[in-house]
């Protein structure tokens, strides 16, 4: 009986996270009533492209604004390839990224996570999850992060109401190297910032197969994972209970 209650909740726990794709519904039907923030992210990059020596201060500082403010960045991701080329792209955006992340993490906590706990504060079993996902953190984080399954930009929010520390949180960002890279090298292969995004965008074969690859392997993992957190704080939570 235990087994089955906390599998059904671990699934409930994933489910959850996994609405996480509803924005990519939401992004489309806002380009499509004339505020289109991909080519605004491209006109930004044309800026940059033109502003020498402080650009990249520029990109980061672009990029940090369009992460809290649940923009595409990976329109800025393929860009910095061309912009920057692949290394200095590649460290850009994934500084930008960080500190973007954190940012909105801290933004979720502070604003949500009070609420949040105040509404699980009668529910023992919900609780013990919580603080279960909080303890096993870095890991979880690492996990989602390596996954293109959960959409950067909402999991940042989602994560700051969960029980996650702010240091596994920043350390786990490592967990968007692999992707940043692939994609920063994606970007370089256009050679135009005008193509980013678009259909006659080029191509590699390999990294897109890497990307789907790790995409895939770190999202059974994470599954797998939360499914056995949230399995085993309910139970610990039943048998203090009994």
């Amino acid at each position: 009986m235990k087994v089955s209650k906390s599998l059904k909740l671990g699934v409930l726990v994933l489910i959850g996270v996994m609405l996480a794709a509803a924005p990519v519904q939401a992004q489309e039907a806002i380009s499509s009533g004339g505020f289109n923030p991909q080519e605004i992210l491209r006109n930004a990059l044309e800026w940059i492209d033109g502003l020498g020596a402080i650009g990249a201060i520029a990109f980061m500082i672009i990029y940090i604004v369009a992460t809290v403010a649940f923009l595409p960045g990976s329109v800025l991701t393929l860009g910095a390839g061309v912009v920057f080329g692949v290394v200095l792209g590649s460290i850009y955006v994934f500084i930008g990224a960080t500190i973007g992340a954190t940012l909105a993490f801290l933004v979720g906590r502070y604003l949500a996570r009070g609420w949040i706990s105040q509404k699980i504060s009668g529910n023992e079993n919900f609780a013990a999850i919580d603080n279960a996902i909080g303890r096993e953190g870095l890991k979880i984080v690492l996990l989602t992060r390596l996954s293109p399954v959960f959409p950067f930009n909402l999991l940042n929010y989602g994560l700051g109401i969960t029980g996650v520390s702010l240091k596994d949180y920043v350390i786990g960002s490592v967990g968007m190297i692999p992707g940043t890279i692939m994609y920063v090298y994606l970007g370089s292969l256009a050679g135009n910032i005008a193509t980013i995004g678009g259909a006659d965008q080029p191509t590699n074969p390999t990294i897109t197969w890497a990307i789907r690859i790790i995409g895939f392997i770190a999202t059974v993992a994470v599954t797998l994972y939360v499914t056995k957190v949230a399995r085993k704080a309910l139970d610990e939570s039943i048998a203090v209970n009994q």
